[in-house]
């Protein structure tokens, strides 16, 4: 009696059957617990597929005609140029056949820009504008103090867009020398060169 109590109570052995069974429970549960986790990041990864599926497709019904509405804005810059060498002098020399010349070739021009829209390619005009290297090629400076400095002055060439992307950049002049405009969201013009920002970045 005296060795048994100074030795302690002792632990019950298990049955072995009972043994592997709690074992058998266990490798269960661990097994079950890696299953769900694989399972969740099988869902995850598939509504990533998905999602990025979607925008390659929206992407490539908006950007799919990149190269030929490169061709028909070339198109629009004929039509323009041609309206514009027939000056308001000649206008008002009220020779019909002329005056339905033009017109005719207005509304050329305007049919084709409603043709361009409709399939997310619009022009790019930003005379008066703040410069935008995401968006205007500068091409010359000009000093001009009434106007905050980096405003575009001068439109050599319009520009275009399709969707959000640079389709052709505008030709500008950029003025200078007047007060510096606020200052842009860095975050909005990556990578915007010393220079000026001659560089665009986000053509098609």
């Amino acid at each position: 009696m005296a060795d048994e109590t100074a030795q302690g109570p002792t632990t019950p052995e298990l049955d072995p059957v009972v043994d592997q069974g709690l074992q058998r429970i266990a490798a269960l549960e661990k097994e079950a617990a890696d299953l769900k986790d694989q399972l969740l990041r099988t869902l995850a990864d598939m509504e990533n597929l998905r999602r990025r599926t979607e925008r390659e497709i929206a992407d490539a019904r908006t950007y799919a005609v990149t190269n030929f509405a490169r061709d028909m804005v070339g198109a629009a810059d004929n039509l323009t140029r041609a309206i514009a060498a027939v000056d308001a002098e000649a206008r008002a020399s009220g020779d019909a056949a002329l005056i339905a010349l033009v017109e005719g070739v207005e509304l050329t021009e305007r049919e084709l820009m409603k043709a361009l829209e409709k399939h997310g390619i619009s022009r790019v005009d930003p005379a008066g504008e703040k410069f935008d290297p995401n968006f205007h090629q500068a091409m010359f400076e000009v000093p001009d103090p009434s106007v905050p400095a980096g405003t575009v002055v001068q439109v050599m060439q319009v520009g275009f867009k399709i969707g959000e992307r640079v389709l052709r950049p505008a030709l500008v002049g950029v003025g200078r020398g007047g007060p510096k405009a606020a200052p842009a969201d860095e975050s909005a013009q990556p990578d915007k060169p010393a220079d000026g920002g001659h560089k665009i970045d986000k053509t098609v």
